[in-house]
């Protein structure tokens, strides 16, 4: 058996660890550029406002329903999930994380037969020690375990085990609501004589193979009880690391595209550095927006490969490399929404490929020193002045609460 433990509204329960006051009332917190709702609290969803719905729409709605919206705080985020996942270590052997909000847990020190009372704990150490409240499923796969979560999310106790027999489950389940199947699946299987999700998992996995392929198959197994998806690899190195964001505002000048460039490089290389991993090149695009008037003009990309002298690990010598390409991707009275950068040619620093006429490598312990004081005082004590100061382009986050838990100068003030 494994596990499914999932962060209830986790980027709002993450705001409300630091600010009781938001208890009991309808929150939201906001996409990229605050453009739409992507976490609600149970009284925000209580009014019946839908997931995606824009800020725009909402703005009229804040006083006559006393609606609380919040920039994404990411860094909060990330730092609360880690410290779940360390938690969920506490108490089992094996925790694959599948997203920011969600893990799979398995290898438990207590029998099957003990699991709902063993997840009630789990549940009650995350909530305890980090103010996080879950919903916690059983099943013997990570399908299975999936609806039994959405399950334990509705009930008192926020824990459920999947009976050995799900059939009495899966007959009331809409195949919608089936991980791997979805929105658009769920209506060409209609077609085909699928009401409920037993219909599909008692079917014979080779038949769906034929007519809908493999991923549909790994479903139906899973649904059967038969484990067919595979953990992700959480140690495996990235073959490639990128970093983009749209801009908080159309950017027509060159510097604050070239700032962004600079911003987005020092950030890739950073996990780049804490994969002990070097870089051979780098892609680096701007994305501009169409334009309807005084001439219409089609929107698109300006990019370009740069190839490093050698591999590459620290921010300043790639800097140094990529500056003297920005200026002939600038298109002039172009109105630009995103830029971004893509390290490629990996390999592992401690066991490169040697070159007999390679240049000398480049050091990277300052930019190691650097990474090390960023950890310790907060992200953005240090950095390049190439990456700006003002950074006037930035994503716009209007809304955003302090970095609690990250930022030495956003500790919260107990009075």
């Amino acid at each position: 058996m494994l596990g499914l433990v999932d962060g209830n509204n986790f980027f709002v329960s993450c705001e409300r660890v630091f600010n009781p006051k938001l208890q009991g009332r309808p929150v939201a917190v906001l996409s990229n550029n605050d453009g739409c709702v992507v976490s609600r609290s149970n009284e925000f969803k209580a009014l019946n406002i839908a997931m995606g719905t824009p800020y725009f729409e909402l703005k009229p709605l804040v006083k006559p329903y006393g609606l609380i919206l919040l920039s994404s705080n990411y860094e909060l985020y990330a730092d609360l999930s880690r410290r779940v996942i360390s938690t969920l270590q506490e108490f089992a052997s094996e925790v694959n994380q599948y997203s920011i909000d969600e893990a799979f847990i398995s290898g438990f020190p207590v029998p099957d037969d003990q699991l709902e009372d063993y997840g009630k704990t789990i549940r009650k150490a995350v909530l305890q020690w980090l103010g996080i409240p879950t919903g916690i499923g059983f099943a013997p796969t990570k399908t299975l375990a999936k609806i039994a979560n959405h399950i334990g999310k509705k009930t008192p106790s926020g824990v459920f085990v999947m009976p050995a027999d799900p059939r009495p489950i899966l007959e009331k389940l809409p195949l919608d609501e089936v991980w791997g199947i979805g929105h658009r699946l769920a209506p060409k299987l209609g077609t085909r004589g699928y009401r409920n999700v037993w219909q599909l998992a008692s079917r014979n996995p080779g038949d769906i193979r034929d007519e809908f392929g493999v991923n549909l198959t790994r479903t139906v197994l899973e649904l059967q009880g038969t484990p067919a998806i595979p953990d992700d690899d959480s140690d495996a190195l990235s073959q490639s690391i990128s970093c983009s964001r749209s801009f908080g505002h159309p950017v027509t000048v060159f510097a604050e595209l070239a700032e962004s460039v600079a911003h987005y490089t020092a950030k890739a290389a950073e996990k780049l550095r804490h994969e002990r991993q070097t870089a051979r090149g780098i892609n680096i695009y701007f994305q501009y927006y169409p334009e309807y008037a005084p001439v219409v003009l089609g929107g698109g990309y300006t990019s370009t490969t740069v190839m490093f002298p050698h591999a590459l690990d620290d921010t300043a010598s790639m800097l140094q490399a990529i500056t003297p390409h920005l200026p002939r991707l600038f298109l002039p009275k172009r109105r630009y929404k995103k830029s971004g950068v893509v390290f490629f040619g990996l390999e592992a620093k401690d066991n490169p490929q040697g070159e007999l006429f390679a240049p000398p490598a480049s050091d990277s312990r300052l930019s190691q020193t650097v990474d090390s004081i960023n950890k310790r005082f907060g992200r953005g004590t240090l950095f390049s002045l190439s990456e700006g100061i003002e950074r006037s382009w930035a994503m716009k986050r209007e809304l955003m609460t302090p970095a609690y838990t990250t930022r030495w100068n956003q500790l919260l003030n107990v009075k």
